[in-house]
């Protein structure tokens, strides 16, 4: 697995739960090394042992774990270029969600090494959509609930999201989209603004 993605989950539970957490965590995983660097790939085995390891150790389960890191991606300040990033796939929820079918290759864009599961969202109805998660990255659609629910808050808009199970291989979350301009969203501007 490639170590931007370890080292994501290791800012967010550092940042959730302690530091200290972190270090329990990989004490107790017993992998040699107490951080991961992120542009190096480390093994699936390593990646599952840090996961598995988090979730006896924080007593959380772990596609819940994955989900709220999600959301910590996106609205964590420190992480202003991801929120960006995916800010620039439309000016609304709707056009965003249509973008996300580009996502693996505007990531690789920005990390070349970075090869994510493919996408695919298939609109059922006027505000209900499936996204089509492919395999390839265990716990990835978990990931994506979180950051389309907080991308959802960052729009503004009120959705409901439901992780539906497997069809053809692919995990499936279903989103429907209850109310466009349902809360203030956040600021966004197309230029970055330096201090």
């Amino acid at each position: 697995m490639h170590g931007l993605i370890n080292r994501a989950f290791q800012a967010f539970v550092s940042t959730t739960f302690g530091g200290g957490s972190w270090q329990v965590i990989m004490d107790t995983a017993e992998l040699g090394f107490n951080e991961f660097e992120a542009m190096l790939t480390y093994t699936d085995e390593q990646s599952q042992t840090m996961l598995h390891t988090a979730e006896q150790i924080l007593q959380r389960p772990l596609a819940e774990m994955l989900e709220d890191m999600g959301t910590f991606l996106v609205s964590n300040p420190q992480l202003e270029a991801l929120r960006r990033l995916l800010r620039f796939g439309g000016v609304n929820y709707v056009e965003f969600l249509h973008s996300l079918d580009d996502l693996p290759d505007r990531a690789r864009l920005a990390v070349a090494d970075l090869n994510l599961p493919g996408l695919e969202l298939i609109e059922q109805a006027p505000g209900q959509f499936e996204l089509h998660c492919q395999p390839g990255l265990p716990g990835y659609a978990n990931v994506l609930m979180g950051v389309l629910r907080a991308m959802a808050d960052d729009y503004g808009d009120l959705v409901f999201l439901d992780h539906s199970g497997t069809q053809d291989n692919a995990e499936v979350i279903s989103i429907t989209l209850v109310e466009t301009e349902f809360a203030e969203g956040r600021a966004f501007d197309l230029g970055a603004h330096s201090l």
